[in-house]
């Protein structure tokens, strides 16, 4: 790739990492395995670079990457494997210390924790419509086109996803409608 590409390539991901972050978190359910699919995602992006900058709308084909990231990983039986608990203090004498840890991008705050157990409970193709049209804030054509689905599909998956999580939440679900 020529340096002009490469200087491309490293501003435009420079500039989105934190709403990929945000958006793969969410995806995930999880800040490390959300990591994991932005490193993916950008992976993918780097070795068709070239192409992708060459696109109408560049942040569309980049979430799709990382969306089929998202997919690809929950078909694969390790996906499943998860690893609980703390690591263990070290022995009194051992001069390994546990190194500073990360800040949870949460902060603490118990009501995006419940959010997020809540989404983890969806389906993965229902959670990403969530994910993509009220966190990365895409239209419903833009969801449809990086998932690859109907607009009609992205609007019932969307009701359906909302309405689950408000029941999980114990909020009410007619959405103010009345028969």
């Amino acid at each position: 790739m020529a340096k002009t590409d490469d200087a491309d390539f490293v501003a435009y991901v420079t500039g989105r990492l934190p709403a990929l972050r945000r958006v793969a978190t969410q995806l995930a359910g999880d800040p490390h395995r959300g990591d994991d699919l932005v490193q993916q995602a950008i992976t993918r992006l780097y070795t068709h670079w070239r192409r992708a900058s060459r696109t109408e709308n560049l942040d569309a084909y980049v979430y799709k990457i990382l969306l089929r990231a998202f997919l690809d990983e929950r078909r694969l039986r390790w996906a499943t494997v998860r690893l609980w608990g703390t690591p263990t203090e070290p022995e009194p004498g051992d001069s390994r210390r546990p190194g500073p840890r990360a800040e949870d991008p949460a902060g603490g705050v118990a009501d995006r924790l419940l959010l997020r157990g809540a989404l983890a409970t969806l389906p993965p193709k229902q959670r990403a419509v969530i994910v993509l049209r009220f966190l990365a804030d895409r239209s419903v054509e833009e969801a449809a086109e990086i998932l690859g689905i109907g607009s009609g599909t992205v609007k019932s998956q969307t009701h359906a996803g909302l309405n689950a999580l408000r029941r999980l939440l114990g909020q009410p679900t007619d959405f103010g409608v009345t028969p």
